[in-house]
């Protein structure tokens, strides 16, 4: 028997007394699980609907933004606290949304308080009768501006390879192993959403077992069409553990090639499955579904939507979200002997910002959130000459820096030039879980100061791995995790994500890459480096 399509198991009433807010959060907070399917469209005199619970994004010292989604135009309403009696609440309301951003919507709150525990209850209010919706519950803690101890997670990959939400399987169990850890947010690396891989009833797993996903019309084809993206979030938001997790950890997103399809580039050319054969228009409309249901502030500086940004979380970090997709040149042999249009990866404006905001950087830590990896060979297939052609920066060959990978070390030996000391790497895109080390001292090009890439991932996909390393920056295989076939089911238990822990006192910082329960499998503590 066939699991029931997501019409037929969504639309009870969300129970009422999961709607309580348990004070403190060693228990966690008690928050509605249920949300409505998109199919299911209220009549005009019922209440509006809250589809897809509450995210929130972007938090820093004074500011988070909070995002979910309506079934009608609507207004957001946003209360928040710093209690969870709601005893001195204050309140905020949304521009209207409509269709034409999928009835999302999003707030920026605005003078909150550092370092502090916010409660926050969001609900609707129709745009035509002003009818509320049932209120979610949701809870952030801004950024310090003293040093304090920080823990977060990050991870990517969700949803891919045909393994999709398995209420069998307890859904999406590796966002509930994260929630558990109680992190001050998590770094979404990328490929949130797997826009071309269709989700079938029932898979068979890798050893015969049945493996058997909630299915939606948008996710029996690949996206092509604007609503089909959307509709890909919207599955995820089906999952309960996925919900439960968006409404308690603050979120920084950044995407990758499954935000519209796999290993695309400007030279990108789309198989028979697709009727859109324009590469750029599907990207622009895979990047408006995901700016419309990522959690991240569209205002200000980033209004355009630039994915790339520095998120200040007090003096002992700065993450530094990167864009490895919508700058770069064309997917090529990679070889190139100078830089130039075809060699682009984050592209001259984007990295003239990162150095800018490395240098002048005044965290101890500063992690670079990448969506693909350093020295890993990722490939993809081969050109009209038959050469291999390369998706990510390496390029197989362990020599002088060449192609994609003269950026890199343009970068590096900046790094090094200004004394920026305590980089670090955490990425994912290659579906299983490692440590590298790069060193000068085993690397072709060495002018640069030694570092650490970690990888986590998948969180809901398949598994593979491991990849080859190219020496060009010396790295070395301190550790890696990955399944002895490909595309390993989450039943194999390949599933990982990461975690780093700040220490306030010490200053060190620890990473630890966990699986899918949440057990640790290695761990690695880095000491700071003073200037």
């Amino acid at each position: 028997m066939t699991e029931p399509t997501v019409t037929e198991q969504h639309q009870t009433e969300p129970d009422p007394i999961r709607r309580r807010l348990v004070q403190g959060l060693g228990a966690g907070l008690a928050l509605p699980a249920l949300g409505v399917s998109p199919a299911i469209v209220a009549a005009p005199t019922a209440r509006p609907w809250m589809t897809d619970g509450v995210q929130s994004g972007d938090v820093l010292a004074d500011r988070a933004v909070i995002w979910s989604r309506c079934d009608r135009p609507a207004r957001l309403v946003v209360e928040w606290d710093t209690t969870s009696g709601f005893g001195n609440a204050r309140r905020m309301v949304s521009r209207p949304t409509d269709e034409r951003l999928d009835y999302t919507a999003r707030l920026d709150l605005r003078g909150l308080p550092s370092d502090q525990s916010i409660f926050y209850r969001a609900y609707f209010e129709d745009a035509r009768d002003h009818a509320r919706s049932e209120p979610w519950l949701g809870h952030l803690r801004t950024a310090p501006k003293r040093a304090r101890d920080i823990r977060f997670v990050w991870g990517g990959d969700t949803c891919g390879q045909g393994w999709g939400i398995n209420p069998d399987f307890g859904g999406m169990r590796i966002y509930e192993a994260m929630r558990q850890r109680r992190p001050d947010f998590f770094i979404q690396s990328g490929d949130a959403i797997y826009a071309d891989g269709p989700i079938q009833a029932e898979v068979i797993a890798e050893d015969g077992r049945l493996w058997r996903n909630i299915v939606t019309e948008a996710k029996t084809k690949v996206a092509e069409t604007l609503e089909e993206f959307r509709g890909n979030y919207r599955y995820n938001l089906l999952d309960h553990n996925l919900r439960q997790f968006n409404a308690e950890v603050p979120q920084i997103w950044q995407w990758d090639d499954h935000e519209v399809t796999n290993n695309w580039s400007p030279s990108k050319e789309l198989d028979g499955r697709y009727q859109v054969k324009d590469i750029d228009l599907l990207a622009r409309r895979g990047r408006q579904a995901f700016l419309e249901y990522a959690p991240m502030r569209l205002e200000g500086r980033d209004a355009s939507g630039r994915v790339y940004r520095k998120i200040a979380y007090g003096p002992q970090l700065d993450v530094f979200v990167l864009d490895m997709r919508t700058y770069r040149g064309p997917n090529t042999h990679n070889l190139q002997h100078e830089q130039g249009p075809d060699t682009a990866f984050l592209g001259a404006e984007q990295l003239s910002w990162l150095k800018s905001e490395l240098r002048h950087s005044r965290a101890t830590w500063k992690v670079i959130a990448a969506d693909m990896p350093i020295g890993l060979h990722v490939p993809d297939g081969t050109d009209e000459a038959g050469r291999a052609r390369w998706e990510a920066i390496a390029n197989g060959q362990d020599g002088p820096p060449r192609g994609r990978e003269l950026e890199i070390a343009d970068l590096l030996g900046f790094i090094r030039r200004y004394r920026v000391r305590n980089t670090l790497w955490l990425t994912a895109d290659v579906h299983y879980c490692a440590a590298h080390h790069y060193h000068p001292n085993r690397a072709a090009f060495q002018e640069f100061d030694p570092f650490w890439e970690f990888v986590a991932g998948p969180l809901n996909a398949g598994s593979f791995g491991p990849n080859p390393l190219d020496a060009t920056f010396g790295p070395q295989v301190v550790f890696q995790k990955a399944p002895p076939t490909a595309n390993a089911s989450p039943y194999a238990g390949y599933q990982f994500f990461g975690e780093v822990e700040i220490d306030s006192r010490s200053g060190a910082l620890s990473v630890t890459l966990r699986d899918i329960d949440g057990i640790a499998v290695f761990s690695k503590t880095l000491e700071p480096q003073r200037a």
